[in-house]
């Protein structure tokens, strides 16, 4: 199963102490913490409020009400098509979550919610690449179509270069190489996995980098793949167990519990 970090909305490192603040509890996996530092009555506030409830549904598979609560007062008090397509975005990611995980099936949702922020938010946005790295998402794990997963991750990659997007940089090179893994490219795909794994390491993004070092222990040879699992064990168990689903790969069910 596929699953990254998400992007945007204020939550990397910066020279705002506040947005400093918010990244290193999330990158921590902080989020409940990260969520109260934030103003719940402003657009920018609550959206990034419920983006960062919605990516701790993603990585530990609760939290599901307050995450659907947090999304609701954002589009409550979002005014503006870019506010409107932001929100969307969320919702769209909060459905993919919840088909991923067996919660409930919400494709049709996730789609249509995702095709909503298309309409709302301008060729130029920078939440264009947020939306193309999604679409790829669905594309790859519930269309299960890697063609058009490919085709979006490659656009998401080159608009998140053109931003400095560091952390959506990280996930497009991880899920490109995801592909050009299943395709026998191990090449590519060990290129792109050791890019994602500098990039969540420079930033310090310690909850995405357990992944990082997962994904690229699969492209790698003996004994450097077994290393590269051993140092993700540790660092999941650090962080207490998550993200969750990353328990299977590494064989660390019993050590998570």
């Amino acid at each position: 199963m596929a699953h990254t970090a998400m992007s945007g909305y204020g939550t990397t490192p910066g020279d705002d102490p506040l947005q400093t603040a918010v990244w290193r509890l999330r990158s921590r996996a902080c989020w409940a913490d990260a969520v109260a530092l934030l103003p719940p009555d402003t657009p920018s506030g609550s959206l990034q409020r419920a983006s960062l409830l919605v990516e701790r549904c993603l990585y530990t598979e609760q939290g599901w009400a307050d995450a659907e609560d947090a999304l609701r007062a954002a589009e409550a008090l979002a005014h503006t098509d870019a506010e409107r397509g932001a929100a969307a975005c969320e919702r769209g990611y909060l459905a993919y979550a919840s088909t991923i995980h067996g919660v409930r099936d919400r494709t049709d949702e996730a789609r249509a919610a995702l095709g909503r922020t298309a309409a709302l938010v301008p060729p130029g946005s920078a939440l264009r690449g947020l939306l193309d790295y999604r679409r790829g998402l669905l594309a790859e794990n519930l269309s299960r179509s890697p063609q058009s997963a490919r085709a979006a991750y490659r656009r998401a990659h080159a608009a998140a270069s053109d931003a400095s997007d560091t952390l959506l940089l990280s996930s497009t090179w991880r899920h490109l190489a995801g592909l050009a893994l299943r395709e026998g490219e191990l090449a590519e795909a060990r290129h792109g996995f050791a890019e994602s794994l500098r990039l969540r390491e420079e930033l310090g993004y310690l909850v995405g980098t357990a992944p990082a070092l997962a994904s690229l222990a699969d492209a790698e040879t003996e004994p450097e793949a077994s290393r590269l699992r051993e140092e993700a064990r540790r660092l999941f168990q650090l962080l207490g167990g998550v993200p969750t689903w990353l328990a299977r790969q590494l064989g660390a069910v019993k050590d998570a519990s």
